[in-house]
């Protein structure tokens, strides 16, 4: 691999690592900021991410909202432009080490091979990862798709790159979400009252108070769909020193599913620390994997209702009076029932809540 060019990356900020900080300082909320801008929460998220650049007007509004002088703004941004022009034209030396090696969403439309389009795909790479080099990638992700926490059935290897692709999106998203700072204490203190979310039937009402309860322990926890290729069903990740991810993509639509991607994704922050997880139903079962889903289980069915829980039979009436003493809704009984083989699979699934889409990507803005 051809060297980086090691004065580049001694500096490489986008104008959205300054907002996002300021953001979280002065307790302003994307929605707050959304609500000042033309674009709206869309061009938030293009100036986070580094998409849309800061001018007259916006500069204005961040001022106002963020402080510092609109001039400071417009100089931040013409600092970034002249830093990502010279980390762009280091790296259209040797192009081929970006387009082969760092994914990328694809552009609707056939790509030409000019020297001006190669070089707006190492730029689109570096503001989508936020890095300057191919060294400061592989730091933050590229070992991701070979980490030992990075679970996937060997079947879909050739598919990390939509998982990769999934994650940077999830950890754009978390960027949008305010939280205090990471705490697996305050996390496992507030288990009760995620747990009692359950019983809510609609993503609108439910989502918002999970996002809410999980900040307050300095989890953000984002919605994404996940792209072709990519089979995962949730995700943790630390996106910073103070802030972890919960990524969810809803990819059953049930809520046994989502509830117990939930709770063992819970699981993997408060057991096993910082490492990146990444969980689909291909994911081999291993120490790790075992304990987050034991970890899951008792969050839904808690020890001492046990012995009552094993006693249940495939009749409504009893599943719904457990599930409404227990907490939960019946759907997850319904769940647990089911993959503890007390019975099949395809009964009792009228108990189970499903959605679509339309409700998810409402309840996901």
């Amino acid at each position: 691999m051809p060297a980086d060019g090691g004065q580049v990356a001694d500096w490489f900020s986008k104008p959205g690592d300054a907002i996002c900080a300021l953001m979280h300082r002065r307790g302003v909320t994307s929605d707050d900021l959304a609500g000042r801008l033309e674009g709206g929460l869309n061009e938030v998220r293009g100036l986070l991410e580094g998409n849309i650049r800061i001018d007259a007007r916006s500069c204005e509004v961040l001022s106002e909202l963020l402080g510092g002088s609109p001039s400071f703004w417009l100089k931040r941004q013409t600092n970034f432009d002249q830093a990502l022009e010279r980390a762009v034209t280091t790296a259209a030396e040797h192009p081929d080490d970006w387009l082969i090696n760092v994914p990328m969403p694809r552009l609707p439309g056939r790509r030409s091979a000019s020297p001006e389009a190669v070089r707006e795909e190492v730029r689109r790479r570096m503001l989508f990862y936020s890095v300057p080099t191919l060294t400061s990638w592989e730091q933050r992700y590229g070992r991701v798709c070979t980490d030992t926490h990075f679970r996937r059935s060997l079947s879909f290897v050739p598919l990390d790159s939509a998982v990769l692709l999934w994650l940077r999106r999830g950890e754009i998203e978390a960027d949008l979400v305010p939280t205090q700072s990471w705490s697996p204490a305050r996390l496992r203190e507030r288990l009760e009252q995620i747990r009692h979310l359950t019983k809510i039937n609609h993503p609108a009402r439910f989502l918002p108070k999970l996002r809410a309860i999980c900040a307050e322990a300095g989890v953000a926890v984002v919605v994404v769909r996940t792209p072709k290729g990519c089979h995962a069903s949730g995700a943790t990740r630390l996106v910073s020193a103070n802030k972890a991810m919960i990524l969810l993509s809803f990819r059953h639509r049930a809520d046994d599913q989502f509830w117990f991607t939930v709770f063992h994704e819970i699981g993997h922050l408060l057991l096993h620390g910082a490492d990146t997880f990444v969980d689909s139903d291909e994911t081999p079962s291993d120490d790790l994997e075992q304990q987050a889903n034991d970890f899951a289980r008792q969050c839904i069915i808690p020890s001492e209702r046990e012995p009552e829980f094993r006693q249940l039979k495939a009749e409504r009436e009893a599943i719904i009076r457990f599930s409404v003493t227990a907490g939960i809704s019946p759907g997850l009984t319904i769940g647990q029932m089911q993959h503890r083989k007390m019975i099949e699979h395809s009964q009792m699934n009228f108990l189970k809540r499903r959605w679509a889409w339309e409700d998810i990507d409402h309840a996901s803005v």
